[in-house]
Parts: structure tokens; sequence; C-alpha cells
């Protein structure tokens, strides 16, 4: 994702409050009665002030259980395709952020006007369902981060797809998943470059973080991520430097 142009903010509007507020209870629905799923650190997600949650993406069911199983009502970046019929009016009425994957700007703006105010944005840097190693990152989350200075907290989700199952299929219920909510991110210092570089450094800093704390989550939790594929160990995912 390329950086936005930066808009009017009248060209943005900051979904309503109300929506996750509501919304954050149905996920603890989902989160705690229908699937069974565990939680870890979320007394590091700072209590006020404007907060990015990134995490990573293997399931339909991420952000419906993220939404849940976070400590504060977030407002999710959803891909567009889902806003339509019943669904779609679900996901409006909850507050939720519809964003066109190829060009993403209208959306980042609503975000970040999310963010101006103290609120929490949830955001899947990969840009799409996959393995959740987050081998790769787009750019939105960065430039929020550096349009805000919001603290950015990496999120593992896991157990919500294993090894064989389609991304979009629902697991079975009761089934064991993880969110596991990491220490803030600690981006390079960013000195005198110029935006489109912070964005960059920042965009590299989110992708590498977050894979480590993935990887050291799945070390502690016991949950795989889908699909045969080698996993760093606690110290190759930055144990040493990062120890959570």
């Amino acid at each position: 994702m390329t950086s936005p142009r930066t808009q009017s903010p009248s060209t943005s509007i900051a979904p309503a409050t109300s929506g996750p507020r509501w919304a954050r209870w149905v996920g603890k629905f989902l989160a705690r009665i229908v699937w069974n799923s565990n939680t870890a650190g979320s007394t590091r997600v700072p209590t006020k002030g404007p907060v990015i949650l990134v995490s990573n993406h293997t399931s339909v069911l991420d952000g419906p259980l993220l939404m849940g199983t976070s400590p504060r009502p977030t407002h999710f970046l959803v891909k567009e395709e889902m806003f339509s019929g019943p669904i779609g009016w679900i996901l409006k009425q909850a507050g939720q952020i519809p964003i066109d994957r190829n060009s993403g700007r209208t959306a980042l703006q609503s975000a970040l006007q999310v963010l101006k105010r103290g609120g929490v944005v949830g955001i899947f840097p990969e840009g799409v369902r996959g393995s959740g190693s987050v081998s790769q990152a787009r750019a939105g989350a960065a430039w929020l981060a550096v349009q805000s200075n919001a603290a950015i907290i990496p999120v593992a989700a896991l157990g919500t797809r294993r090894t064989g199952e389609s991304v979009s299929k629902i697991p079975t219920p009761r089934r064991k998943v993880a969110f596991v909510f990491g220490h803030p991110i600690k981006t390079p210092d960013l000195g005198n470059l110029k935006r489109r570089e912070q964005v960059r450094v920042t965009t590299r800093a989110i992708q590498r973080e977050l894979s480590a704390h993935v990887a050291r989550s799945v070390i502690a939790t016991g949950l795989q991520l889908p699909e045969d594929q080698p996993l760093a160990t606690a110290t190759e995912a930055g144990e040493d430097s990062n120890r959570e």
C-alpha cells in the first residue's frame, strides 16, 4: 500500500464510538462462549490515548474474536467486499471501517480521525489472510503510526485456522484459540527523515517485531500457525532484545 496523500478532514469521517462498544460484547460472547479463547498480555494495551493493534491474519474469525478480547473498543479496517448484505449492515453499525486494499486512502483517513480522538484502531498489516507468519507488511499501519504517534501493540492470533483449512472456514465451536498482546513496538529514531522514509522504516519495524512476537507466542501457547513451514526459535525471534 502506498502512503496516502493528505486529505481534508471533511473528506473522511470517523465512525461513531458507540458501535465498537456494543460490538465488543458480541465479540466477548463469541470469544468466551462459542469459542475457547485464551487471552494474554492485554494489560500491555494502554488504557488511554491512541492505540494501533497490529495482528497477524489467518482466518475470517480473527477480527470478531480480537474485537472481543481487546481490552478497549476497537475500530477495525475490514476489506470493503465484506460490507454487503446483512453482514455489511452489521459491520457498519459496529463502527468498522471498509478499506479498498488497492487504494486505502479514505479508510486510513477515517482511522486517523479515530486515533486523533484517542481511540483504538485494529489493522492486519499483511493485508490478506494467509499463514500468519507476517513475512511481509503493507504500509497502512505505519502511515497511521507516523501521522498519529499512537502506541503500536502487536497481537498474535493463533488457532483460528489449522493446516489444511480454508481461510474462510469457520472453526468448530469451542476450539481453543489464543490472542497474545505484546509490548509496544519501539520504532527506530526517525530523526529528520522525510515522511515517506519514516513510513518505510516504520513498516519494516512493524513487520519484523510482529513476526517475532507471533513466533514467540507460538512457542508459548503451543498453537501452531497453519501450513507447514519453519518458525524461528525464541532467540531468533528476538527474545533477547525484546523479552516478554
